[in-house]
């Protein structure tokens, strides 16, 4: 079966190859270019509003200098009791941010924003994952960051790998959210831009 040829070609605005791995479920073509935006939290700016801040930075960012592509930004803050809780960047900090998760329930907010400069597209949504930590130990916790090394991972939680194993339960109505990209509403989103997956993805059997 002939596949639609894309109306724009696709860009990822993100460095994450988390983000990247998800993305490729969809057998889109897409390039990867990385948004040069500064991810600090604003004075008093609430955890869910960094995320869809962030998301909507990194889209514009490469929109300006693609405009006539269709680009995805992403970001994901981790929520403890209001505090946001981005990536740790060291084994230090891992270890700070899981004690402080421990037996604790934890939101993770994962924005997306899709947006094309030439067509005046923006769309901007969010997934609300809501995880609960079991009770974890000081050995549990070595273990798992030199298995893992989740540096790179918003509140150092990896629940592609091992990270699984830091949860006693997960609720959220987009399971992708929690590894970084929320497939089912970026798919959506996409779709309202005029590239469908199921019209414009290779079809053809996995490699």
């Amino acid at each position: 079966m002939q596949n639609t040829p894309s109306p724009r070609p696709l860009i990822l605005g993100s460095t994450s190859r988390y983000r990247r791995e998800l993305l490729e479920r969809l057998r889109l073509p897409f390039e990867v270019s990385a948004p040069n935006v500064d991810e600090s939290a604003l004075p008093l700016e609430a955890p869910a509003e960094l995320a869809k801040r962030l998301a909507l930075a990194k889209a514009n960012a490469i929109a300006q200098q693609y405009p006539e592509a269709i680009v995805i930004g992403s970001d994901q803050v981790a929520d403890l009791n209001g505090t946001a809780l981005g990536k740790p960047g060291s084994h230090e900090r891992a270890i700070e941010q899981l004690q402080a998760m421990s037996g604790q329930t934890v939101i993770f907010h994962t924005a997306v924003a899709v947006v094309c400069a030439e067509s005046g597209f923006a769309a901007l949504d969010t997934a609300v994952i809501k995880t609960r930590f079991r009770t974890l130990s000081a050995v549990e916790i070595e273990n798992y960051l030199h298995a893992e090394q989740p540096y790179d991972c918003a509140g150092s939680a990896k629940s592609e790998g091992m990270g699984i194993s830091l949860l006693a339960a997960i609720e959220s109505d987009d399971p992708t959210a929690l590894i970084g990209l929320p497939l089912i509403r970026t798919c959506e989103m996409l779709r309202q831009a005029g590239l469908d997956p199921l019209l414009h993805g290779k079809m053809g059997a996995p490699q």
